[in-house]
């Protein structure tokens, strides 16, 4: 069913007329007894969750009891996120998810689907795991928020993906970024309907059917102002919500160019991105941009680790970004890797498969990362404050740019809000 919708590439929704559309929402599903709201983390900031959770605990109050942040991989978040995302909801109603054992498993996707999907990628079950306070306290409401965007492991982010992966197992989080990597990063991308989403779908219709998930999306992107704009919430409980929400989320994160670019530089804000597991955000949604022999500059001023995970880091620093038949051949020669799928899902996707290169620049504090540490994955190593210098991002608008010594480049601001490609490419990715 479908409580709210309102989206538009006019719309610049505030505060206020989320909290209008919510409540509405709200109204339409009658009372209730026990929530639990399942928003994203601090690395989704910018998707309004934050204000649509307070705005929950305003509402349901005392009934609402329980926030459980679909950290997925994720690092948990520190009491400062907390407070800066979610505003007044009180700390002691947030739980934090770990993937590796908090988890139960609802029932396994056939390989043989898994297989016919993925047209013959892999061939694995897939199995449908969830953080065992979904099934164990009692709720007659799971509000699942988040925002819908482009994403590399499932095409369009959020939806039952909030679930699934952000409250999911290491075997399920593993297996669905394999799949993606393994069927292809370039054609899922920007795309609703693909190997991954199907195989969630599914999981969605056999084993959460019994869960009261309602879902609670919002579609934010840059404006050409550089500014966050809010265009639509779409609240539900079926699938037709997130298709709605993609095909606007495709009109306005998705910046389709007519040429590729030679040179892309992009900003990781440093509250956000602290990995290259996140960072790596700035090649997965420009790849598909940049030029054959082009050039992609990140500057990471927090950059200090390579994986969330301690264990997702080693492998990465062990393995390194070193492209596709690199990467595949030590899945098959080293049993490590083959039981951290998404470990080796990550290093296919932060591989420009020697297309073009890429240049780390991290900040120059003890705690960052290194030059040896960056070139030993794959990486160039770029000096911040000579890019900054050469870049100064306080004055670059969103898109093209040109230095007065006739630096041509194109700027992102925030990776994580976008997509990009040049038509011809995508079109051959078809």
């Amino acid at each position: 069913m479908i409580y709210y919708q309102n989206g538009s590439t006019e719309n610049n929704l505030s505060h206020t007329d989320l909290q209008q559309g919510l409540f509405e929402a709200f109204k339409k599903m009658g009372a209730k007894r026990k929530v639990l709201v399942v928003p994203p983390d601090y690395t989704r900031f910018q998707s309004r969750s934050g204000e649509l959770t307070e705005m929950a605990w305003e509402y349901y109050g005392e009934k609402l009891t329980d926030i459980l942040p679909a950290l997925g991989t994720h690092t948990p978040m520190t009491d400062e996120q907390i407070s800066n995302m979610f505003g007044e909801t009180p700390r002691e109603l947030f739980r934090e998810h770990d993937w590796r054992n908090d988890v139960v498993t609802l029932g396994e996707v056939p390989s043989e689907y898994v297989k016919e999907v993925s047209v013959g990628a892999v061939d694995f079950s897939w199995p449908a795991q969830v953080n065992k306070l979904l099934l164990e306290g009692g709720f007659d409401l799971i509000l699942s928020i988040g925002q819908v965007v482009p994403h590399e492991v499932v095409g369009m982010a959020n939806h039952n993906k909030n679930i699934l992966v952000g409250t999911g197992g290491a075997e399920g989080i593993n297996k669905s970024h394999y799949v993606g990597a393994a069927y292809g990063m370039e054609k899922m991308m920007g795309h609703a309907d693909t190997p991954v989403r199907k195989i969630f779908n599914y999981a969605s219709e056999q084993y959460l059917k019994n869960l009261p998930i309602v879902y609670v999306l919002t579609v934010v992107g840059v404006n050409k102002k550089g500014k966050l704009q809010t265009y639509g919430l779409f609240v539900g409980d079926s699938l037709d919500i997130f298709d709605m929400a993609a095909k606007l989320s495709l009109q306005v994160n998705f910046q389709m160019l007519n040429q590729p670019l030679d040179k892309v530089v992009v900003w990781l804000d440093p509250t956000e991105f602290k990995s290259t597991w996140l960072g790596n955000k700035a090649i997965y949604r420009t790849r598909m941009a940049i030029a054959d022999g082009g050039e992609l500059i990140v500057l990471a001023p927090a950059l200090k680790e390579f994986g969330e995970d301690k264990e997702i880091d080693r492998l990465i620093r062990k393995y390194g970004y070193f492209g596709t038949p690199q990467t595949l051949k030590a899945v098959d020669e080293n049993e490590e890797l083959r039981n951290n799928l998404s470990a080796a899902a990550h290093l296919i996707h932060g591989s420009s498969e020697g297309r073009f290169s890429i240049t780390y620049c991290p900040g120059k504090n003890p705690e960052n990362l290194t030059r040896e540490e960056i070139e030993s994955v794959g990486f160039k190593y770029g000096d911040i404050d000579e890019m900054i210098r050469r870049y100064p991002i306080k004055y670059l608008k969103e898109g093209m740019n040109n230095t007065t010594n006739g630096d041509e480049f194109y700027y992102i601001s925030n990776p994580a809000l976008g997509l990009w490609a040049y038509k011809e490419r995508f079109e051959l990715l078809k």
